[in-house]
């Protein structure tokens, strides 16, 4: 992992992407092809004009094993707690895998999800059955589909005051075999489009294509997803997830209160940083471990929940942190007068997650030999096998004071009123030592974002 940073509104850029034959995530998933004989380029018709012949299957990963399956028509669900619960407890997950370092943490479990979900709908076999295990989704496509249709719904409104919007989206090799219903299926519940690209006869052209398109779904925070290298000849499906945020504090933090302040990093080293503070009513709740403070967002659709262990206490907090713990600490909160203090800070990340996912228990995605894709494609007129060559994950957050010109204003009143009716003592909440936090959709419970400042300057 690599992470950069520097010092606005929040503002959280996620890209990530499955290759297939030779692909990319960013989150990106790269799969590549284990070919049975020397021919560089199958034959097939273009992905757009594929006709399915495969036999109607069941919706079960392992009963499914071996061919592609008819396209489903299903509904958009009424809940989308089964995505939602999977995905938060994949992320705690995860940031197990990544907690233990002196670096910053920072990366989507939505994005990730997303991006394995709409390969999971292409997997068979043991390799259907490693992901889902996983990634903790339900194995019945109806409930799983159904579910995650809610979820994209709900977090791509329309007409909202803040910026928050997620992308899919298929990069196909063209003329290869891949199949309709499988493509119908990923636009149709999880709005990717697929476009045919040529890997093969114009890789550079391809990578230069895709990258613009991340690009463009990524307010240009991430202009290059794949360097140049990365995609080759045996490229030949690409699947793109991307997620922008920018939203402003319901009430901003007031620019004349950061002053420079005292940090100590994961690293015990004393440094400088830009110190926001702002004295209000928010949801908060304390253990002997830790405090908690929710600091909502411009109409109170996303929150930010912030996780500041007590010195000494880190380890202890992040040991018995998960789904559970995270849904009582959020039940636990009640609106009180904090004294909150939180550095400004300004980071990506960049994530290769071959290992970390086959450590976590789908190794068998990665294997060239034993690999099952099968319903992406049809093997029989490929001659070759698929399997994932990379996943990558990028992302991007920046945090300062900015808030709307209407909510500036209501902030001054609130300090001024305060002050007058002279309310007992707030609760101080100092974040000068490593924290956590992460990214909700209210309504859903939907963990976005998630990560971990260990050192605000790096």
């Amino acid at each position: 992992m690599k992470t950069k940073t520097k010092g606005s509104v929040l503002s959280i850029v996620l890209i990530g992407a499955v290759i297939l034959a030779s692909g990319y995530f960013i989150f990106n998933f790269l799969i590549a092809p284990q070919k049975n004989n020397d021919r560089e380029t199958p034959n097939g018709q273009a992905t757009d004009d594929l006709k399915s012949t495969a036999p109607e299957q069941n919706n079960t990963a392992t009963e499914t094993s071996g061919k592609p399956s008819e396209f489903k028509q299903y509904a958009i669900g009424k809940s989308s707690s089964e995505t939602v619960n999977a995905a938060n407890q994949f992320a705690f997950e995860l940031y197990n895998q990544y907690k233990n370092t002196n670096d910053n943490v920072f990366f989507s479990p939505y994005s990730i999800s997303s991006a394995l979900e709409m390969t999971y709908e292409g997997a068979r076999g043991a390799t259907a059955n490693e992901i889902q295990s996983v990634l903790h989704f339900p194995a019945d496509a109806q409930a799983r589909i159904e579910s995650f249709a809610k979820l994209y719904s709900g977090i791509n409104p329309k007409n909202a005051t803040y910026q928050l919007s997620t992308a899919n989206a298929l990069w196909a090799q063209k003329s290869y075999p891949f199949d309709a219903n499988y493509a119908k299926t990923i636009e149709t519940y999880y709005g990717g489009k697929t476009t045919n690209v040529d890997f093969v006869s114009d890789t550079e052209t391809s990578r230069q294509t895709i990258n613009s398109w991340v690009s463009s779904k990524t307010n240009a925070k991430i202009p290059e997803l794949f360097a140049k290298g990365t995609l080759d000849k045996s490229t030949r499906l690409v699947l793109t997830n991307a997620v922008y945020f920018k939203g402003k504090w319901s009430a901003p933090f007031q620019k004349e209160a950061t002053q420079e302040k005292d940090f100590t990093t994961a690293a015990q080293s004393k440094i400088k940083v830009a110190m926001m503070n702002r004295q209000d009513d928010f949801g908060y709740t304390e253990t002997a471990d830790y405090q908690t403070v929710e600091l909502p967002y411009e109409n109170n659709d996303l929150s930010m929940i912030v996780v500041l262990p007590k010195n000494g206490k880190t380890v202890s907090v992040e040991k018995n942190l998960s789904e559970a713990e995270f849904k009582r600490i959020r039940t636990s909160l009640k609106s009180t007068l904090t004294d909150v203090y939180l550095p400004k800070f300004k980071f990506d990340t960049e994530y290769n997650m071959n290992e970390t996912l086959s450590s976590m228990g789908m190794p068998t995605a990665f294997d060239l030999d034993k690999a099952d894709f099968t319903g992406m494609y049809e093997k029989s007129q490929a001659n070759e096998n698929l399997y994932i060559g990379i996943v990558v994950h990028k992302a991007y957050v920046d945090v300062n004071e900015e808030g709307t010109e209407a909510a500036a204003a209501t902030g001054v009143g609130m300090f001024a009123a305060t002050a007058v009716m002279d309310p007992p003592q707030p609760k101080i909440f100092n974040a000068d030592h490593p924290f956590i936090f992460a990214i909700i959709h209210n309504q859903s419970g939907s963990i976005l974002f998630m990560g971990k400042v260990n050192d605000p300057a790096k």
